[in-house]
């Protein structure tokens, strides 16, 4: 149970024997993982407090992500594994929020926004007559990252991005 440190959702349950339980939806707030699990009448659970900083990403060093906090202006280094795949989409200035433990002040997670604004900064041209299906194309974005986007993006389009599924949503208003 200690490893599970958010809680989804619970659903009381009572059969007609035996007593009643709790079923829970548990995040891991460090794999994403998620879990479902029982508690019966009686159980414990062991509270773990997050806190949770607001922070600007500012640049790239190596490894490591560097944020500043918004409020002290603090600098803080992220392990590029404690990001994942999303870092693909992180542009400097944009923020992001860091999840804290409160016991121990432990960084335990990065939540990236979820949608981004990136520009395509490369792409193929489309094929005349290939409009029949839904056909896709590759895209490098401003932060280096590769997508496929539908045939009627030209570069220096603005696209709105999931960066959950690494999915074209749409393209930006400006």
């Amino acid at each position: 149970m200690a490893s599970c440190t958010r809680w989804w959702s619970a659903n009381t349950t009572s059969r007609g024997k035996g007593g009643a339980f709790v079923r829970l939806k548990l995040k891991n707030l460090k794999t994403g993982g998620v879990t479902d699990d029982r508690l019966r009448s009686g159980e414990s659970v062991d509270i773990v407090r997050m806190e949770s900083r607001t922070m600007q990403y500012l640049y790239r060093d190596g490894n490591y992500f560097v944020f500043m906090d918004n409020e002290t202006y603090e600098q803080v280094m992220v392990d590029e594994g404690m990001i994942g795949d999303q870092a693909r989409f992180l542009k400097e200035n944009e923020n992001a929020s860091l999840i804290y433990s409160s016991d121990d002040g432990q960084l335990v997670s990065v939540d990236l926004p979820t949608f981004v604004v990136l520009q395509v900064t490369a792409t193929t041209t489309a094929v005349r007559g290939d409009t029949a299906t839904d056909v896709t194309k590759p895209a490098t974005l401003e932060t280096g990252a590769e997508i496929s986007v539908p045939s009627f993006i030209d570069e220096g389009d603005l696209l709105k991005i999931d960066t959950r599924t690494g999915a074209y949503i749409e393209r930006a208003r400006v």
